[in-house]
């Protein structure tokens, strides 16, 4: 373990102190989470330890915090409610439905790791990471001002004016202490500051033991969590009510976390592993259905609280989930005083510096399908769900390249002086480009000898190779000769698999350096 920590961190003050910052913040975040959906507040504080322990001793991102998050939250509120339906009379049947989904839901998160789909996140296009971070950003900050009501009630008056005094000190001391030192995690030294004023200068503002109570908690106190195997009888009719909001909630786990993975690499410029945090992921919710947690997925706010902190290394994951877990243990008396406000002033400053400013310069610079794109995914996040809106994106964005690319094959036709016409093709043949390739051709007005070059073409997919097979069928019909030159050795394999005597129609002795340079390139040399 010693050596784990020599080789792991590299700077232990700043991953303790920013760890122990994160930790004040998970506390009101995970409460209000479990309350979302419908449990008892402790559920939410064991899944934000375990989850976030785990992840971060295994997961890919060194730094990325994890926990209880309202993404997850909002999809277990409707599992917790039917699972309570179809055990009537069953105390807690909802919740043990939930276990068993956390145990399903990380089976399929470790899957995806195994089968390497992390990867998949490097295909987010820049535009959907944009819109994703300025949604996040809109629903932290929207879901702080929760903080400013009590039992469902705006604050008013002088407790209205108090909150906002203490959110704006402790937003103060975080924007001016860093230009002092940097030493000491500005988060931390606000939340401390206003801790100890709210204390000793007996203000009259909502703590985190009010907050608790408020939500149906009676304080954040507990034991360790215990083994148990879900409650829930193991028949199809259960699997088949559980796989599918196991799906989602492991949809959306991962996306979120990868995500804000791609998101903290770009930051401290430096790598992760999605796979490897597919995996952990997967491994803290299978534990956290077995230990009464509420399973959890990374969490961009407390994330990005921590690297700004100075957090970079592991260990400031492991002690920000250890500190939590101390609260619950033996520390409860202390952090029920710590007032919201100060946790809501971090958060807020985390919304500023989450919120990519610079999309709201470049809209007006950068194609307008891309702002579309931003704006799109912005509002899906906000309105609707984080797993909707990265996917909606994506899709726009493909269907986007795909229609540009549809339109920039071109054919040159020339003769030779033997008489045969010579199509020379540009651009991507691929199943939006198939009808733009197919209009090229006039198989009736041509002279009996035909030449196609794909020199400067590729073909991309099955629908290319259909449309030259198409082609060659046409112009054989018509009982002309047809050639094809410079195809790569993958489209020639394909064509002749469909139809051995195509195979006459194809050039193979090509003496042309450019050929052989591009298809090294593509990694497809025969």
């Amino acid at each position: 373990m010693i050596e784990f920590f020599k080789k792991k961190t590299k700077n232990a003050k700043n991953d303790i102190l920013s760890g122990i910052t994160v930790s004040l913040a998970l506390v009101p975040e995970a409460v209000a989470f479990a309350f979302v959906a419908g449990i008892d507040p402790i559920i939410g504080l064991y899944g934000a330890f375990m989850v976030g322990l785990i992840t971060a001793i295994f997961g890919g991102r060194p730094g990325m915090i994890s926990g209880a998050t309202g993404a997850l939250a909002v999809v277990m509120v409707a599992l917790v409610k039917e699972g309570n339906a179809l055990m009537p009379g069953v105390q807690d049947a909802g919740v043990q439905y939930l276990f068993a989904t956390l145990v399903l839901m990380g089976l399929i998160q470790m899957a995806a790791g195994f089968l390497k789909l992390g990867k998949f996140v490097r295909l987010i296009p820049h535009p959907v990471m944009l819109g994703f971070v300025n949604g996040l950003a809109i629903v932290i900050f929207m879901s702080q001002l929760g903080m400013f009501k009590v039992e469902g009630q705006w604050l008013a008056g002088t407790e209205m004016w108090v909150m906002l005094g203490l959110v704006l000190l402790t937003m103060g001391i975080m924007f001016g202490l860093p230009k002092l030192t940097s030493k000491i995690p500005a988060g931390l030294v606000a939340i401390l500051t206003v801790s100890l004023l709210v204390i000793f200068g007996g203000f009259e503002t909502p703590t985190v033991l009010s907050f608790v109570q408020s939500n149906g908690g009676e304080g954040i106190q507990g034991g360790l969590p215990s083994f148990l195997i879900p409650q829930v009888p193991f028949t199809m009719a259960n699997f088949l009510f559980i796989l599918p909001y196991a799906a989602i909630l492991a949809a959306i786990g991962l996306i979120e976390s990868l995500m804000t993975l791609s998101l903290i690499d770009e930051v401290t410029e430096t790598r992760g592993s999605g796979n490897r945090e597919c995996v952990a992921q997967g491994g803290a919710n299978i534990i956290n259905g077995f230990f009464g947690g509420m399973g959890g997925c990374a969490m961009i706010g407390q994330s990005m609280i921590n690297v700004e902190s100075g957090g970079r290394g592991r260990l400031s994951g492991i002690v920000a989930a250890l500190m939590l877990l101390s609260y619950i243990l033996f520390l409860s008396p202390y952090i029920e005083q710590v007032p919201i406000a100060a946790l809501v002033g971090v958060m807020f400053m985390v919304v500023i510096g989450t919120f990519a400013w610079s999309s709201i310069r470049i809209i007006p610079k950068i194609p307008r399908a891309d702002a579309f794109v931003i704006i799109l995914v912005s509002g899906i996040t906000v309105f609707f769900d984080l797993a909707i809106a990265v996917i909606s994106g994506v899709i726009i964005s493909s269907l986007v390249f795909a229609w540009q690319n549809a339109t920039k094959i071109r054919a040159r036709k020339t003769i030779k002086e033997d008489g045969t016409k010579v199509y020379e093709i540009w651009g991507p043949l691929f199943f939006g480009s198939i009808q733009a390739f197919n209009s090229k051709f006039t198989p009736t007005e041509d002279p009996e000898n035909i030449e196609i070059d794909f020199i400067d073409s590729k073909v991309s997919d099955h629908s290319g190779v259909e449309a030259i097979e198409g082609i060659i069928t046409k112009y054989r019909k018509l009982g002309k000769r047809i050639r094809l030159k410079h195809l790569s050795p993958d489209c020639k394999a394909i064509l002749i698999k469909a139809n051995p005597d195509f195979g006459k129609s194809i050039i193979s002795d090509v003496d042309d350096p450019r050929y052989y340079v591009v298809t090294e390139a593509l990694g497809i040399v025969e």
